[in-house]
């Protein structure tokens, strides 16, 4: 794991006074880790993905996908590459547009491995939003090409090739195997 950039224990109310950093920084049990800045194959997923899926959720009306959003619940604000919420449930202002500050756990989070990055740390993330109502979860390791799915109160489970991947129950219809997905890092 890699260490804090803030070594002293720090409130969660103090760390969103802080100014946002590039890459964002996530607070968690009181320490602030900084994500590593995204390279070419993350943002090449990251990039494909979040359009792919509100492509087909967002018409519908059934969930939106969001890139690098703020989810701040359950004592952490953590950064997901992508999180999806579903329609009902994104924060809207009093006009009726989406809010800046998400307060609940996104009900599918998708999270890019860097090279440089603690798989623990970002499994840790995934376990945190499980056990706080999220309902899927996806770690993507370009490096290894598999996909580690999360649901709750199951095992994770590796996926590769042509393995189909689980997507919401609302998406059921929508059918995306690993090789589907790491397709886009080609430019054939």
């Amino acid at each position: 794991m890699t260490s804090p950039t803030i070594t002293n224990l720090i409130s969660l109310t103090g760390f969103l006074k802080l100014p946002e950093t590039k890459p964002a920084s996530e607070y968690i049990d009181g320490n602030i880790y900084q994500k590593p800045m995204p390279k070419g194959k993350h943002s090449a997923l990251q990039t494909f993905l979040a359009p792919a899926i509100n492509q087909i959720a967002t018409p519908k009306k059934i969930a939106r996908a969001f890139t690098e959003l703020r989810c701040t619940f359950g004592g952490r604000s953590i950064v997901p590459d992508i999180s999806i919420f579903k329609w009902e449930l994104i924060p809207l202002d009093d006009n009726g547009e989406i809010q800046n500050e998400f307060t609940n756990p996104p009900n599918w989070t998708i999270e890019i491995l860097s090279p440089e990055q603690s798989s623990t740390r970002v499994i840790n993330n995934i376990l945190f939003c499980l056990k706080h109502g999220t309902e899927l979860g996806w770690l993507i390791d370009p490096q290894e090409r598999l996909i580690m799915t999360f649901l709750p109160n199951q095992l994770p489970e590796i996926k590769q090739n042509q393995d189909i991947l689980p997507v919401l129950n609302a998406l059921a219809n929508w059918k995306i195997s690993v090789e589907d997905i790491f397709s886009c890092l080609r430019l054939n």
